[in-house]
C-alpha cells in the first residue's frame, strides 16, 4: 500500500516541538524525508531521536536569513529538491494595548511574518513545480482575544500571504494553503511569558468557547497538514483550514 507522501522531501520549521514535531512524525510515517529546524540544538537533537528515521535536523532561526540560506543549501545538497514546506515556526506573547513594547512587536513580526515570508521565498529555487506550501496561522487572525493584538496581526498577515502567493505561484502549480489551529495543547503557552495561573485561566476560557469542549492535540493539526501536503488536496489552494474545535466558526 503506497503512502501519501512517498518519496517526498519536506521542510518543517519549528519542527522540534508541538505541532511541528507531530507533523514531522506524521510526514515520515507517510513516506517523506523531513528536514526540521529549531533554534535550540538540544531540543532539535531530541526531536530527531524521537522521530528516529528519515529526518534531518538543521539548527536555525527563521528570522535570520543566513540560517535560512544554510537550511535550503543543505536540502539542495542532500536531495536536490523540495516538495513540501510547512512554515510552522512562530512565537506568541501576551501584551494588552497600552503595554506593547517595541521589543514585543519586533520579535513577533520578525519571526511570524518576516521569518515565514523569507522561509517561503528562499525555498522557491529548489521547490518542485506542483508542490505544496503550508503556512501555520491561528484562529487568532479571526478572533479578538484580549492582549493578543500583535500576535493576531502577525497571523492575519500569514493568512493574507497564502492568498497572494497562491496567485504569485499559479504558473508553477504550487499550492499554498493555511492551517489555523485553535487551542492546541503545545509548549507555546509556556513560552508566551504567561504565569501558570494565566495559562490555566486561558485554557479554561478556550475550552469553554470551543463547541467540542476540549483542547486539540498537535497530532490533530498534523493530520490536517498531511492532507494539504498530499495529492488528496490536489485541487485545494488558497484556503484557510481551521483545526479549532469550532472556536472561530460559531
Amino acid at each position: 500500500m503506497s503512502k501519501k507522501l512517498d518519496g517526498k522531501v519536506a521542510v518543517i520549521t519549528g519542527g522540534n516541538s508541538g505541532i511541528g514535531l507531530a507533523t514531522a512524525r506524521r510526514f515520515v510515517e507517510e513516506g517523506a524525508h523531513v528536514f526540521i529546524t529549531g533554534r535550540r540544538q538540544a531540543e532539535l537533537d531530541e526531536a530527531v531521536r524521537h522521530i528516529g528515521k528519515h529526518v534531518t535536523g538543521v539548527r536555525g532561526d527563521v528570522s535570520n536569513l543566513a540560517d535560512l540560506d544554510r537550511l535550503f543549501a543543505t536540502v539542495k545538497q542532500q536531495h536536490g529538491r523540495l516538495d513540501v514546506l510547512f512554515a510552522n515556526a512562530g512565537v506568541g506573547a501576551l501584551a494588552p494595548l497600552g503595554s506593547i513594547s517595541e521589543e514585543h512587536f519586533d520579535q513577533a513580526f520578525h519571526i511570524n511574518v518576516k521569518g515565514l515570508l523569507f522561509t517561503a521565498q528562499k525555498a522557491l529555487p529548489i521547490f518542485t513545480d506542483g508542490g505544496s506550501i503550508i503556512l501555520n496561522a491561528s484562529v487568532a487572525a479571526s478572533k479578538g482575544t484580549e492582549g493578543f493584538s500583535v500576535y493576531s496581526a502577525t497571523k492575519a498577515a500569514v493568512r493574507s500571504f497564502a492568498r497572494c502567493w497562491t496567485t504569485d505561484l499559479k504558473h508553477r502549480q504550487i499550492r499554498v494553503n493555511t492551517i489555523s489551529p485553535g487551542p492546541i495543547e503545545t509548549p507555546i503557552f509556556h513560552k508566551a511569558g504567561l504565569t501558570r495561573e494565566q495559562i490555566d485561566e486561558f485554557k479554561v476560557s478556550q475550552v469553554a468557547a470551543a463547541p467540542m469542549g476540549r483542547m486539540g492535540t498537535p497530532d490533530e493539526v498534523a493530520k490536517a497538514a498531511v492532507f494539504l501536503a498530499s495529492d488528496d488536496s490536489s485541487y485545494v489552494t488558497g484556503i484557510e483550514l481551521f483545526v479549532d474545535g469550532g472556536v472561530a466558526q460559531v
